[in-house]
């Protein structure tokens, strides 16, 4: 079984590290999607201030490692038939959560981009964008309320995001064959 988890921040390429994934034969499970569903569920339109409500909303009912509890059972579904990529792992009680649970068949792969390289990004996606400063309100509580910055700071392999997509599917396929390991 392999369980590889992207962490990073918003606008590193996460999303995109996930597809790639998914090329390779990865079943992909967006933590996102609880909150977006959250969102939804509560008659809100999806963007940046609904979204970071939902989280803290989620977070305060079940805990920090909320996403890795509530996709355990889609990621132990999956995992029986492909190799999973977790596309979104944010806090470090996320991280501590599935790795007292999987051990030595997750691994966490940190997307980094600098901050200005983000921040552009972010204002042009297609869903979701956010403006700078919505971006750098986004950086400050991702790394002052959810942990993130631990996950980033442990992961098994890193891949530079600042170049072009034929240079991050490079980086994702040395990864790949990095960290992928029999079922």
């Amino acid at each position: 079984m392999t369980i590889i988890a992207i962490v990073g921040m918003a606008g590193a390429g996460k999303s995109e590290v996930a597809r790639i994934f998914g090329q390779h034969g990865f079943t992909r499970i967006r933590f996102g999607d609880v909150t977006d569903d959250e969102v939804k569920r509560q008659g809100l339109e999806l963007n940046e201030e609904n979204e970071r409500s939902a989280r803290e909303q989620i977070r305060e009912k079940y805990g920090m490692a909320a996403y890795a509890r509530l996709n355990l059972s889609r990621i132990d579904l999956a995992s029986k038939q492909s190799p999973v990529v977790i596309d979104g792992l944010y806090s470090w009680e996320e991280y501590t959560f599935l790795k007292d649970y999987y051990v030595d068949s997750l691994f966490i792969l940190a997307v980094w981009a600098s901050p200005e390289t983000r921040h552009c990004r972010l204002a042009v996606r297609h869903e979701r964008p956010l403006s700078s400063e919505e971006a750098a309100r986004r950086d400050k509580a991702e790394v002052e309320k959810l942990n993130k910055s631990g996950p980033i700071a442990i992961a098994d392999f890193t891949i530079l995001n600042e170049y072009s997509l034929k240079s991050l599917e490079k980086e994702v396929r040395r990864a790949i064959a990095t960290m992928r390991r029999p079922a």
